[in-house]
């Protein structure tokens, strides 16, 4: 994407350089072109390409398409309560079943779109034809006529969108540091939050469409919401930023090359001649990211808010229409726990980037996760006579579930390397995330209404799980960068030249973990 040439000479001992610029930087992974250059950048020249780089385009308009296509895959959560079930006769567990096959290509297609996303020259193009794609299958699942119809639309819902979330957290990489990640990843993942608000608005709203046409209110839901995505595509071909090499309408040359140079100062960022969008796809690298330790911890504490928030996207407007609202007002009253969520969020995140301490934030929303299904599981038979407990649960299940895929993604970005094996993990680990949208699916049964004790025991163990293993990853990171330091740089550079260090990447003894 934004290519640099390979360094051809070393900064041996760069000490009029190291005492002018950020610490963090390794400069001898960069030529003395290169290394002088960041130097001589300065301060106020700076500050002024980083307000540009926040104030870009990619990451509220990554926002809004999220907002797009998270409502695009919920919503159906909404039509249900309008008569989806009635009128395409989904009874038993047929409804589970068409929200469980969305999640199937889904989850399969994830590694192979962000390994395409880092090799095309037009991310924004890639996106915005998944983008167009996936808004006529939306119009088209309002016109379905049986199970059959809804379970192919969803399928083909699931192959379309696979590769926009964890290709917009690759851009924001790209763009951004590891410490300044979180927060943008927050603030575009709140969009999967403020869907939930959206889509009961919209859904309230379109509801009053029931009948014209000849069409019920839940295929008015679907066909206006998959027309809005048709249209909401031209934001990726036309506005959206691809990287900064490709961002002369608003850089100069000068804050474009820092750009590039500051990641590629990053340990384990460089990137090699074999790295760049010629690349063919190297198994070794898929396999790197396999049997990659910290994927599976961390993929566990992912799971423990994607199994709860999709269980709830698809369930919430139901649990609050048990507690004795109408359809109409349910829809509106799911808007109040998005918005808690929304807001614990970008709070919690920008608190993290600012200290670089990420565990503390898993482990404090998976206790409200605990605490909320414990109330909820506790007045299930009876949530018509507890409202006031019951939906404070259900805004502290938000405000638990929703800060942790930002927490466990920016987690991920920090201690993986280099690019190669970064893209591909990204894609990884967002596929196992989305498992969670697998069991979510169905830990919510209709025979188990109102007190759905499957569901919220699920909720309960993996929010606990998420606890530990939180904790025993902040451990074990530790233990290993005080192994590594056991060994002295001048030790390690002489056992290894830097092209080996550079191809270990988060394996290298100068890499060090983050919590």
């Amino acid at each position: 994407m934004n290519d640099i040439s390979p360094p051809v000479e070393k900064v041996e001992k760069p000490e009029h350089v190291e005492s002018r610029i950020d610490p963090r930087y390794d400069l001898t992974v960069l030529s003395v072109e290169d290394a002088e250059f960041l130097a001589s950048f300065s301060e106020q020249d700076r500050k002024r390409v980083i307000r540009k780089a926040r104030l870009n385009q990619l990451v509220p308009i990554l926002t809004f398409l999220y907002l797009v296509s998270f409502t695009d895959r919920s919503n159906i959560g909404n039509a249900e309560i309008e008569g989806l079930n009635e009128d395409l006769g989904l009874d038993g567990v047929k409804y589970n079943i068409a929200l469980c096959l969305f999640f199937v290509p889904y989850i399969l297609c994830e590694i192979p779109s962000n390994w395409v996303l880092a090799k095309v020259k037009r991310p924004s193009y890639f996106l915005g034809t998944m983008i167009f794609l996936w808004g006529i299958v939306m119009t088209l699942t309002g016109i379905v006529q049986n199970f059959a119809g809804l379970v192919i639309t969803r399928i083909i819902m699931g192959f379309l969108e696979a590769g926009f979330f964890p290709g917009a957290v690759y851009l924001i990489s790209a763009w951004y540091l590891p410490n300044e990640t979180q927060t943008r990843i927050a603030i575009f993942y709140c969009a999967s939050a403020a869907s939930g608000a959206f889509s009961g608005l919209l859904a309230f709203a379109i509801a009053n469409m029931n009948g014209v046409g000849g069409y019920s209110a839940w295929r008015w839901i679907f066909i206006i919401e998959g027309a809005a995505s048709v249209v909401c595509c031209l934001l990726a071909f036309l506005v959206m930023p691809d990287s900064p090499r490709r961002s002369s309408s608003f850089l100069t040359s000068d804050e474009i090359r820092y750009l590039e140079v500051r990641q590629l100062a990053i340990p384990g960022r460089r990137r090699h001649a074999q790295q760049e969008s010629g690349e063919k796809f190297q198994w070794r690298t898929l396999l790197a990211v396999l049997a990659d330790w910290q994927t599976y911890p961390l993929a566990i504490v992912y799971l423990s808010a994607t199994g709860p928030s999709y269980a709830l996207k698809f369930t919430m407007p139901q649990i609050i229409k048990n507690m004795g609202y109408q359809a109409s007002m349910a829809q509106v009253l799911t808007i109040p726990p998005y918005t808690c969520g929304v807001l614990a969020t970008i709070a919690s995140s920008w608190v993290a980037d600012r200290i670089t301490w990420r565990m503390p934030f898993a482990v404090g929303a998976d206790l409200l996760i605990l605490i909320a299904h414990a109330i909820l599981y506790n007045f299930g038979p009876t949530q018509a006579e507890h409202i006031p407990a019951c939906y404070f649960a259900l805004c502290l299940a938000c405000m638990g579930i929703y800060p942790i895929p930002p927490t466990v993604n920016a987690w991920l970005i920090s201690n993986t390397a280099p690019q190669t094996k970064r893209a591909m993990a990204i894609g990884y680990f967002v596929g196992l995330g989305n498992i969670g949208g697998i069991f979510g699916s169905f830990i919510y049964r209709q025979s188990e209404a109102p007190k759905y004790p499957s569901g919220y025991a699920t909720a309960f163990s993996l929010a606990s799980a998420g606890v530990i293993l939180a904790l025993v990853l902040e451990f074990t990171y530790k233990r290993l960068n005080e192994r590594r330091a056991q060994l002295s740089e001048q030790e390690v550079r002489a056992r290894y030249s830097e092209d080996q260090l550079e191809k270990m990447g988060d394996r290298s003894p100068l890499f060090r973990y983050s919590y």
